[in-house]
């Protein structure tokens, strides 16, 4: 009985360490780019990537960025956004990129296509990067 006790208790603790974030459903080595931001196409460059547990980072219009995600699937919290600052003519793109991505609550992410979203209609469509 005190075996099964331990037992039970070791997997309980197990289960409450799985990554129920995107992360925990999506390849870490995947690189998602942008295609549609709001129903229409994203013209820059910004990719997402999900390289480990409570981690998202990606390259932006302009610069690289890192981010922390916690959020259990289905939803996302994409928060505390460290950018590097380099400025390019792309600029108003990256900021439209993050305040999507910042914006979003709810993930799915199926065969080859990842879907970002929140109740207010707004969405963000990627694909993996070639």
């Amino acid at each position: 009985m005190r075996l099964l006790s331990i037992l039970l208790i070791s997997l309980a603790l197990t289960a409450c360490k799985a990554d129920e974030s995107i992360s925990g459903y999506t390849d870490a080595a995947t690189v998602w780019t942008l295609a549609k931001l709001d129903g229409k196409p994203f013209h820059a460059r910004a990719t997402i990537s999900f390289p480990s547990k409570g981690r998202a980072m990606g390259n932006a219009p302009c610069n690289r960025y890192s981010a922390t995600q916690t959020a259990p699937l289905p939803w996302i919290e994409i928060r505390q956004i460290a950018a590097t600052k380099m400025a390019c003519a792309d600029l108003a793109q990256e900021t439209l990129f993050f305040d999507a991505l910042t914006a979003m609550t709810l993930a799915e992410a199926a065969g080859n296509t990842l879907i970002l979203s929140n109740d207010a209609g707004r969405e963000m469509v990627f694909s993996p990067a070639p």
